[in-house]
């Protein structure tokens, strides 16, 4: 190793942001390495110059009496040689570099350099993106492995997997796209980065690189609610009265919004205005449909919208889509009704009402008129001996026993005269 060495290792500091020091002391201790292998001696130090390159191995010696161990130990006449402050007990480096160390250091060297480029632009890779999970990236389809999509970031790949992928977007290779970082992990093949077209995150994260109030906390995004690749509903509030947080976030005729429309292949996106008294929010929240009233039922945490008739259909949109998102952007139940049918509940509660009353009157009625103090016939609660209840019905029976055995006798005398005509007409034969 000489001069040009060191040359490109400041070259590769320059274009990988791999310091220098960091790369020399990989290779001295690679070094160390390759020596303790081929020539078998444990206590070895390997320095290499930075101003030369040149790799020079020193074995490590302690000073004593009587020197066992050569490759150990060291007597103070030879350490006094080397410098004659050395005393009893301290540690001498001997230079043993071999002659023939400088094509095992070259190829050693080659080796440390590359692993230790590989892994500390791995390193890098990992730092700069994990410090941008929740941020939105551009790339470019490269290949598809199985359900999963390759995106090349440019230094680095990143996978949108299947379950990330919205179903109605088609990808090919060479699209690009935009999408939002949701984990980066560090892994022995290098960081891992796990991308998503489908996070709500993305849909803000656009929002604030499009418009400018928002990027600047003007506007503000309160509520976010999306289904992935067919429609999405954004609150947005402004911390200034001047400035209209719907308006700056549609931007002059839609330019705005429409960009975003376009990033997301075609997602339609209601922009709506939030606010902090909740039955306006949800009134708000399920634009374009118009809303007469919404009351609001704290205890089991729903809110009961009245459209007109001619909105009902809009207001719970295709499937229910717009009373869903409106659900999800709110955090509220949502129950829709429209006009004609509240009329009709409550007027069938009104009627049930004067049914329960009508009811309730009758049965007082049956209740009070055997035992009230007057009757329709009293007759002032004077008494006569006419007028006693007994004596009336014992006389009402008694000419009824009259009349019927009257009728009997009468029945008898018809027979017998019916009986004689006969006989007379000469049926009596019979």
């Amino acid at each position: 190793m000489n001069a040009e060495f060191i040359a490109a290792l400041n070259q590769l500091e320059k274009e990988k942001g791999i310091e220098k020091e960091v790369l020399i002391e990989a290779i001295e201790s690679a070094l160390i390495s390759a020596y303790k292998k081929h020539f078998d001696e444990e206590n070895v130090k390997v320095t290499v110059s930075r101003d030369s390159g040149e790799a020079s191995v020193y074995s490590l010696r302690t000073v004593v009496k009587e020197v066992e161990d050569g490759t150990h130990e060291i007597s103070p006449e030879e350490a006094s040689k080397i410098n004659p402050a050395f005393e009893l007990g301290d540690i001498v480096e001997v230079e043993v570099t071999p002659k023939t160390f400088g094509r095992i250091a070259a190829q050693t060297a080659k080796q440390v350099v590359v692993q230790r480029i590989r892994e500390a632009e791995r390193g890098v890779i990992y730092d700069e993106y994990a410090n941008r999970e929740g941020d939105i990236v551009n790339g470019v389809v490269r290949r598809r492995e199985g359900r999963d999509i390759m995106l090349d970031l440019g230094r680095a790949e990143a996978v949108l997997r299947g379950s990330e992928q919205v179903h109605s977007e088609n990808y090919k290779q060479g699209d690009r796209l935009k999408a939002y970082i949701v984990e980066v992990n560090k892994t022995t093949k290098g960081p891992e980065i796990i991308v998503s077209r489908t996070h709500p995150g993305l849909l803000r994260r656009l929002f604030e690189l499009e418009v400018p109030e928002i990027h600047d906390g003007i506007v503000e995004i309160k509520a976010l609610a999306r289904e992935a690749g067919s429609r999405a509903k954004v609150a947005v509030f402004s911390n200034d009265d001047k400035v209209d947080p719907v308006g700056a976030c549609v931007g002059t005729k839609g330019v705005r919004v429409q960009t975003i429309v376009r990033e997301l292949r075609g997602e339609k996106i209601d922009v709506v205005r939030w606010s902090e008294d909740e039955a306006e929010f949800v009134g708000y929240a399920l634009s374009p449909a118009k809303v007469v009233r919404v009351d609001l039922n704290e205890e089991h945490h729903v809110a009961t919208v009245i459209v007109p008739d001619y909105q009902l259909s809009l207001a719970i949109g295709k499937e229910g889509q717009n009373a869903r998102l409106a659900a999800k952007l709110t955090t509220w139940k949502i129950d829709i009704k429209s006009e004609t049918e509240i009329a009709e509940t409550a007027a069938r509660r009104e009627a049930e009402k004067l049914f329960a009353v009508d009811e309730d009157t009758e049965d007082e009625t049956i209740e009070e008129s055997p035992h009230g103090e007057e009757s329709p016939h009293d007759d002032g609660g004077l008494e006569g001996p006419d007028d006693d209840p007994i004596e009336d019905e014992s006389q009402g029976l008694a000419v009824g026993k009259e009349d019927i055995e009257t009728d009997l006798a009468s029945d008898e005398t018809d027979q017998g005269t019916e009986e004689d005509d006969r006989v007379e007409d000469g049926e009596g034969d019979l």
